[in-house]
C-alpha cells in the first residue's frame, strides 16, 4: 500500500469512530473539501517557491534575479479536505474543526505537501488550537482564485487559547492568547558576526481581540493586537545589540450588501512589528543607526506599516459571477535595511467564475502585482492569467 494510500486509510480510520460517536451522542458531523486545479500563465517572473500565486513581495528585487520572464504553470496545492463536529454539552456546544491543504511552507516552500489550516476545538466560550487569529476577519476576504490574495489583507491562522465574551448572531466580542512570533531584517549587515549571535526570545503570548456587529447590511469588524518582541546579543565581546519593541496595531473591516447582486469588501490596517499577521509577509523589526551610540551603534525598531483592499463581487446571473479590485500595503523601512528590501507591493484581480452545476467553479482570473524597494528605485511587476476548476463535495452525519 502506496504512503498516499495508507494516510487516507488512517484517516478514515480515526473517523469512523467519530462518525458512530455522532450518531450515538446526537452530534452532527461534517465531511468536507475541494479537488482544485490551477493552470496558468506568469508573464513575468516570480519566486520559483511561489510559482502558482501573485506575492508582490516574491516579486524580482532586482534585474533577472528569478531568470527569463514567461512561465506556464500547473498545480493541485488548493486541494482541501477537512472535517468538522458539533455537539451538544451540559458546558455548553463542543465544536471541533480539522482540515489542511497542499501548500508547501517554510521549508517546504514550494513544495505539494500536507500544510494544516486548522486543528481547533471550542467548548462553550473557550477555544483552544489553531485556526483564524483573532486580529483578522475571514469573512472580508474577498472571492478570488489566487490562493494568496490581497496582499495587505490580514491573514494569520495561529495557535491560541481563545474565550468568546460575546457570541450572538448580530454581535461578537473575542480575546485571544496567541503564539508569539516576529520575523526581522539585518539589511547590509545581515551577514555581520555581530547578528549571527542575536536570538529571539518570546516571554509573552501575542494578545489579540475582535469586536464584530452585523445586520442584513452585513458587517463591520474592529481588531485590535499587542506583541511584545525582544532579542538576545549572546556574544558580549563586541557591541551589546541586545534590545526589545513591543507591537501593536489595529485592523478595521467591513463587508456591505449593496442590493441583491453587489457585495463590497473592504480592510484597513495599521500598525508596527507585525507584519507576520499580514498576507504578504515581510519583516517585523529591521535595523536602524544610531549615531554617537559607541556601545550600540545600530538597534533594532519596529517596522510601521499600512495598507488597504477594496472590492466588488458582483453576482451577474444565477451561475456567473466575478470579484474585482484593489490592494496596497506599505513598509516604512528604517534607515539600515536592504536598498532592496521591499517598501511598497500593490495588487489588482478581476475574475469571473462559472457554476455550470452545482459545486462546480470554472474560472479565469487576471492577476496584477507591482513591488517597489526601498531606496535603489527599482521595481518589478508581475502579470498573470489563471484557469482553476474546482469540485467541491460535503457529507453531513446528524441523527
Amino acid at each position: 500500500m502506496g504512503s498516499g494510500k495508507k494516510f487516507l486509510f488512517h484517516f478514515f480510520l480515526i473517523l469512523y469512530p467519530v462518525c458512530s460517536f455522532a450518531q450515538e451522542k446526537n452530534t452532527s458531523f461534517e465531511l468536507y473539501g475541494m479537488v482544485m486545479t490551477d493552470a496558468g500563465y506568469n508573464f513575468n517572473s516570480i519566486s520559483p517557491d511561489w510559482f502558482d500565486m501573485m506575492r508582490p513581495s516574491k516579486l524580482p528585487s532586482y534585474k533577472n534575479e528569478f531568470g527569463t520572464d514567461g512561465n506556464v504553470f500547473f498545480g493541485v496545492r488548493q486541494t482541501k479536505l477537512g472535517v468538522k463536529s458539533s455537539t451538544p454539552t451540559r458546558l455548553g456546544e463542543l465544536r471541533t474543526q480539522f482540515d489542511f491543504d497542499l501548500v508547501g511552507f517554510g521549508k517546504d516552500a514550494g513544495q505539494t505537501t500536507f500544510h494544516v489550516v486548522n486543528a481547533y476545538g471550542q467548548l462553550g466560550k473557550i477555544g483552544a488550537g489553531q485556526t483564524a487569529s483573532a486580529f483578522m476577519d475571514l469573512d472580508v476576504f474577498p472571492v478570488v482564485e489566487d490562493y494568496w490574495g490581497p496582499l495587505s489583507r490580514v491573514f494569520f491562522l495561529n495557535i491560541q487559547l481563545r474565550y468568546a465574551a460575546i457570541e450572538k448572531e448580530n454581535e461578537k466580542l473575542i480575546f485571544a492568547l496567541e503564539r508569539p512570533g516576529a520575523t526581522a531584517d539585518g539589511g547590509d549587515y545581515s551577514n555581520s558576526i555581530e547578528l549571527q549571535n542575536v536570538k529571539p526570545v518570546f516571554k509573552l503570548p501575542n494578545l489579540t481581540a475582535q469586536y464584530r456587529y452585523s445586520g442584513n447590511w452585513g458587517h463591520i469588524q474592529v481588531a485590535v493586537i499587542a506583541k511584545s518582541i525582544k532579542w538576545k546579543d549572546l556574544d558580549t565581546s563586541g557591541y551589546d545589540l541586545s534590545g526589545s519593541t513591543v507591537g501593536w496595531g489595529g485592523n478595521l473591516s467591513t463587508v456591505i450588501n449593496a442590493g441583491n447582486k453587489i457585495k463590497l469588501k473592504m480592510q484597513g490596517v495599521y500598525g508596527k512589528g507585525i507584519e507576520n499577521y499580514i498576507a504578504d509577509v515581510t519583516p517585523d523589526v529591521g535595523l536602524k543607526s544610531q549615531p554617537g551610540n559607541l556601545t550600540q551603534p545600530f538597534q533594532g525598531t519596529a517596522l510601521p506599516a499600512w495598507g488597504f483592499f477594496t472590492f466588488a463581487e458582483i453576482k451577474w446571473t444565477k451561475t456567473l459571477e466575478s470579484s474585482v479590485g484593489y490592494s496596497m500595503l506599505k513598509i516604512e523601512n528604517s534607515d539600515l535595511q536592504s536598498v532592496r528590501a521591499f517598501k511598497r507591493g500593490q495588487y489588482g484581480l478581476i475574475n469571473f467564475r462559472y457554476h455550470p452545476v452545482t459545486n462546480m467553479v470554472l474560472a479565469i482570473e487576471y492577476q496584477y502585482g507591482r513591488r517597489d524597494n526601498f531606496s535603489d528605485g527599482f521595481y518589478s511587476t508581475g502579470n498573470k492569467i489563471q484557469l482553476s476548476f474546482e469540485f467541491l463535495f460535503s457529507q453531513k452525519f446528524a441523527q
